[in-house]
């Protein structure tokens, strides 16, 4: 088994030197840096990063927790999440949370034994109270994505769930409609709920009733979607318009309203929430809100690395949504005319 003895033997630099190039510590000329690779390239070294992390206590490495593996919406964060860690010269690790807390917190812990420096956590379903109990008890920094905690802004990179639905709701209102169907995503988690209240927000505001027989709980799957809009058709309830909370679910309610003889959007208008690749290419192209998750990981990856390095960190502003308008909507039975 080749050394790091045999290295600096072959790059003719002490082992001392093959250390600090190896762990980034220490003035070494890039000559002589390069000479160690050289070596290390030519016989085949390959460092032993579990043991360096035992003797270190580090393992060069960032530690990601996401809800699932599923969807363009994770493809989006994963990818930028690696570009963004091999960037700051670190490794990424990255695991799933299995969408329970029991196993998000499960996750995180695994990631604290792999002596991973911070870790970032992307969380559907963990209260406010157990994400605390984690900061205060995690012996590495944790920065908490998707999650607003009052407590702790300075840990926590969120996007304003509320507010854009909200504005999906008004700007429907603003088409002429008034009679809008709603489907949820999964009700037991923060997303879903401040959704739903931003869709409630923006009906009280205009005087709209709510009707609850116009809003139907889905799971954010294709397949939930087409369920949640066959059990609004069967309820007979009358809509012209239709607030799915991810494209998804918005898919699959499309495919139900097309079964049912509805002309989309001639007689229902839809909007969904995400902005998934396929979206601009439905048949109508799929009005949704544009969700940044690129910048969010970004920023989060960025405020465990100044937390690695014992800088002060200041809260990030929460991260807005923008309403991107296509084929799918068109005026209801209130426009003005």
């Amino acid at each position: 088994m080749i050394t790091m003895l045999d290295v600096a033997k072959h790059a003719r630099v002490s082992k001392a030197t093959v250390s600090r190039v190896l762990n980034g510590t220490g003035q070494v000329r890039q000559s002589t840096r390069e000479a160690v690779f050289r070596a290390m390239s030519e016989l085949g070294y390959r460092p032993n990063f579990l043991a360096r992390s035992l003797a270190h206590r580090s393992s060069n490495s960032l530690g990601l927790v996401v809800s699932n593996f599923d969807g363009p919406y994770f493809g989006r964060l994963l990818r930028r999440a690696a570009e963004r860690t091999e960037a700051s010269g670190k490794h990424l690790i990255v695991t799933d949370g299995h969408d329970t807390p029991e196993d998000e917190q499960q996750a995180v812990q695994l990631l604290i034994d792999r002596r991973c420096d911070a870790i970032v956590l992307y969380t559907r379903y963990m209260s406010d109270a157990a994400l605390m109990t984690l900061l205060e008890h995690a012996t590495v920094p944790l920065i908490v994505l998707n999650h607003q905690l009052p407590m702790a802004r300075e840990r926590c990179v969120y996007f304003e769930q509320q507010q854009a639905a909200y504005q999906v709701v008004v700007y429907l209102i603003a088409q002429g409609h008034r009679d809008i169907a709603c489907i949820t995503g999964p009700i037991g988690t923060p997303t879903a709920q401040a959704r739903l209240a931003g869709y409630q927000q923006a009906l009280d505001e205009h005087r709209i009733p709510y009707a609850p027989q116009r809003v139907a709980n889905g799971d954010s799957l294709v397949s939930g979607g087409y369920r949640a809009a066959r059990e609004l058709l069967a309820n007979g309830v009358t809509f012209s318009a239709l607030f799915a909370c991810n494209d998804d679910m918005c898919i699959g309610a499309m495919k139900a309203l097309t079964e049912a003889g509805k002309r989309l959007p001639q007689d229902v208008s839809l909007f969904g929430f995400d902005d998934e690749p396929s979206a601009a290419y439905l048949t109508p192209s799929l009005s949704t809100v544009y969700l940044p998750i690129e910048e969010m990981i970004s920023a989060a990856i960025t405020q465990a690395l100044k937390l690695v390095e014992e800088q002060v960190v200041s809260p990030i502003k929460p991260f807005t949504g923008e309403l991107k308008l296509r084929d799918s909507v068109m005026p209801g039975p209130y426009a003005r005319r």
